[in-house]
């Protein structure tokens, strides 16, 4: 039965975490905790916590642009956009997280430390299948980076219209 339980438990963790990225509303609503499961799967365990801001003096990043307007696309195409920054502080620029607001959007981000006055750079794809409509749809994303900046997130957006070709007539028959 134990096993039959966390099961069902790990099945709803996913299926939640799969709907999650088809949420119709803006992206900055209020993310509902994540549940994952104890060993007797009867209590839920806590959230995992924030990324670890790095410890040590904290710096400042300045971005070139934080929005970037990908104009429209169709729903299934990929946008890829490269944030530019600057270590505006004097200290080194330690990035310890780069996460998008939803698993369509996907940043990679320097590991190694940015010396203060040198650029470095955030790649972000987003994948808009299954997020079009007819007409357009708006679309934002967001991307939240941890870092020794004070405060410790900075967010930049990706954002645009992904539009949808309409089904034919005679689709359904």
């Amino acid at each position: 039965m134990k096993r039959l339980s966390l099961f069902s438990v790990a099945i709803f963790a996913l299926v939640l975490g799969l709907a999650s990225c088809k949420n119709e509303g803006a992206d900055a609503a209020v993310a509902s905790p994540a549940i994952t499961a104890t060993p007797d799967a009867s209590t839920p365990a806590p959230a995992k916590a924030a990324p670890a801001v790095p410890a040590g003096p904290s710096t400042t990043m300045t971005f070139a642009e934080p929005t970037f307007d990908f104009g429209e696309i169709m729903d299934g195409d990929k946008v890829e956009h490269i944030f530019t920054f600057t270590n505006s502080g004097k200290e080194p620029l330690i990035i310890s997280n780069a996460k998008g607001s939803c698993g369509c959007t996907v940043p990679e981000w320097p590991k190694d430390p940015i010396k203060p006055g040198e650029a470095g750079e955030i790649k972000v794809v987003y994948n808009s299948k299954n997020k079009g409509k007819v007409g357009g749809k708006p679309e934002t994303k967001t991307v939240t980076i941890t870092a020794n900046t004070n405060p410790p997130e900075t967010r930049v957006f990706i954002k645009g219209t992904v539009n949808k070709e309409e089904a034919p007539a005679d689709a359904g028959k």
